[in-house]
Order: structure tokens, then C-alpha cells, then sequence
């Protein structure tokens, strides 16, 4: 499946990052070699193995770079422990870890332990759900975190929380993705020096059907 029919697929999210020059720099800064053992440095090894996993399913390597040879999974960890506030760390991590017991319940093993196989299975479940569905774990999700203001020990619900996470990690890929150097400058329309002002051209002509990325 082409890169742009995938990203159509699986839809695009909004305010998903505080999008500033640090957040602009940290995208940019990462490139590393994806080959590399990766530590995380916010998130637990557990939940980096799992991050890896998830992010090549959701965005792997076709005819465009995916998001480990982008290193998105090292951005998102980075962006996660320098720029996002306290709140947002403390959901994040909450979903992160009912995404491990869901993984845990669905597969009775640990999710460090997980294969591609498993990853894909789990992923379907939740992020292509039935609309009924989705709604469903967004109340569960709305309820829990209602609860959690009340007393700090509820423990977030698996289902909802997993699903959460998923939409998260999906949304936060796709913005990554779109806007990493790599993709600016070599897969989307990039004309950093303008030339000659059209002001009805069809893009299909102009760019051949490609998001222009400045």
C-alpha cells in the first residue's frame, strides 16, 4: 500500500504536540542510526520495546522511510521527558502501562515478550474497533480519568486506556512523520524558493498531487 493511501487510512490527528521552536528542534535533531540499541529515557525499557513494535506497524518502511529509520520512537520518548507537561507525562505513562495489561490479558504473556504477530493482532483490535466500539472506550477512558481526580490510586482501565495510547502514538507518528527533514524535503512538495506566482493551479499539475510542506 502506498505511504499517502496508509496515512489516509488510519486519519490524521490535531493539538497533538505544543509546537514550538524546541519541539521543531528535537524532531530535528534525531538521527541517530535506528540501528542502535535505543535506552529511553522517559519511558521504561518495556514500554520502549513496545513504542518500537507499534510504531512499525503503524508506519513501517514502503516506499517512503517508516518511522524507525526516522527515529520516531526515540522523538516521541525525547519529546515526552523535555517538552510535554507534567499532565501530559502522567496520562501518557498511565496509557502506556494499561496498554501493557491489555497486551498482558489478550496474549497472557508480557508485552517485552510480544512478537510482530501479536502487535498487529492488538493494534486491529483497538484501532480498527467499530465506531460503537471506540466510543465505548472513550467513556471508559473519560470516567476512569474522572475517577483518578477523586482518588489517585484507580487504576485506569485496560481496554480504554489501551486504546488511548494507540490513538496517542498513531497521531503523534503521523505529525512526526509529516514533518521530519527527511519527508519535507524528499517525499512532499518542498520549494523552499518560490518561483512564479500561480494563484489557481491545480495542485495535480503543479506539485503532482503532493502536500507541500512549507
Amino acid at each position: 500500500m502506498k505511504r499517502r493511501q496508509a496515512l489516509k487510512n488510519i486519519g490524521l490527528g490535531a493539538g497533538i504536540f505544543i509546537v514550538g521552536p524546541s519541539t521543531l528542534s528535537l524532531l530535528h535533531s534525531c538521527k541517530t542510526d535506528p540501528e542502535y540499541d535505543w535506552e529511553p529515557v522517559f519511558l521504561t525499557a518495556s514500554h520502549g520495546f513496545a513504542l518500537k513494535k507499534i510504531l512499525d506497524i503503524i508506519l513501517p518502511v514502503t516506499d517512503t522511510p517508516g518511522a524507525l529509520s526516522l527515529n520516531i520512537p526515540q522523538f516521541i520518548d525525547s519529546y515526552m521527558d523535555q517538552v510535554a507537561d507534567e499532565d501530559s507525562k502522567t496520562r501518557f505513562l498511565r496509557s502506556a502501562d494499561a496498554f501493557s495489561q491489555a497486551f498482558e490479558n489478550e496474549f497472557d504473556k508480557a508485552q517485552e515478550e510480544g512478537e510482530k504477530e501479536d502487535y498487529e493482532n492488538i493494534i486491529k483490535k483497538y484501532l480498527k474497533a467499530t465506531p460503537a466500539e471506540q466510543e465505548e472506550f472513550a467513556k471508559r477512558n473519560t470516567e476512569t480519568q474522572d475517577a483518578q481526580q477523586q482518588a489517585s490510586e484507580i487504576q485506569i482501565d485496560a481496554d480504554a486506556g489501551a486504546y488511548a495510547y494507540l490513538t496517542s502514538i498513531r497521531n503523534q507518528a503521523i505529525w512526526t512523520w509529516k514533518n521530519s527533514e527527511e519527508i519535507g524535503e524528499n517525499v512532499m512538495w518542498y520549494d523552499p524558493i518560490p518561483g512564479e506566482y500561480i494563484p489557481c493551479g491545480p495542485v495535480s499539475e503543479l506539485a503532482k498531487g503532493k502536500a507541500m510542506s512549507l
